[in-house]
């Protein structure tokens, strides 16, 4: 059996408030598989955004392990971990452009961080915007771009030092439909072109069901089910899912254009 590239193991995260101990994440597993499309799916505090904090250790878990390929963050000391962090590429929901730069300073940004050379940064940063349909909007200031630009900012930015693994945070819940959809066509299309193994977080299973392969449903900080897209969207067992797949999202006549089911 084929090693997983991202595994999981046992992770839990706890907070202390007023000499109380909260446990956002109890005892996680997961693997994901190299190049793979993996959608995390549950309702708001399930734990979706503490969990993706974690596999960039924005958040460092109380207990378990976290490897990716044959990296354990865990066991990274910050400025190991700040650079390799570098390897890990993340999108927003609100898009956290920075106003004052340009769509070509926006991306450049995390390049000049890593201290690259200036002919390197114009090279890369041309390319990037060419593979996610803005070229042409290098100039522009955040201010002067649709909502849908703006995620394909964010997305170039994610990918500007080649990265290992894209972590996708509610990207499109802040976009209309065929907005979406758009952006996840891209995504689908960076994952096939670049070979890019995607993580992504969300609260609709339309998205699930339009983008990925394999799926875990975060159920009050513990794994509810996980597997095969179609499989659970078949035969659901988690208490959420059914909620979900009975209460199906607004977008299922869009997203079902390009179902992947």
């Amino acid at each position: 059996m084929a090693v997983p590239f991202i595994e999981i193991k046992n992770i839990s995260k706890k907070y202390k408030s007023h000499k109380q101990e909260f446990e956002i994440l109890k005892n996680i597993s997961l693997e994901i598989e190299k190049g793979d499309i993996f959608g995390i799916v549950g309702f708001s505090g399930a734990g979706k955004s503490t969990l993706i904090r974690c596999i960039n250790r924005l958040e460092t878990v109380t207990s378990g392990t976290i490897r990716i390929g044959k990296v354990e963050i865990n066991k990274l000391s910050k400025k190991e971990m700040n650079l390799y962090r570098q390897k890990i590429g993340i999108i927003f929901q609100h898009f956290n452009l920075f106003d004052s730069r340009t769509v070509f300073g926006n991306v450049a940004f995390p390049l000049e961080v890593a201290k690259k050379k200036k002919k390197e940064i114009n090279k890369k940063v041309t390319e990037i915007l060419e593979l996610v349909g803005i070229a042409n909007k290098q100039n522009f200031y955040p201010e002067q771009l649709s909502g849908g630009q703006k995620q394909r900012v964010g997305i170039a930015r994610a990918l500007a030092n080649t990265p290992d693994i894209l972590l996708s945070d509610e990207a499109t819940s802040a976009l209309d439909p065929v907005t979406s959809l758009s952006v996840l066509d891209l995504l689908k299309d960076i994952n096939k072109k670049l070979k890019l193994t995607i993580i992504l977080i969300t609260h609709s299973l339309d998205v699930i069901k339009y983008t990925c392969n394999n799926m875990a449903v975060l159920e009050n900080g513990v794994i509810a089910e996980k597997g095969k897209v179609k499989d659970i969207f078949e035969n659901p067992t988690s208490t959420t899912a059914k909620v979900f797949i009975k209460n199906n999202a607004n977008l299922s006549v869009t997203y079902n254009r390009g179902n992947v089911i």
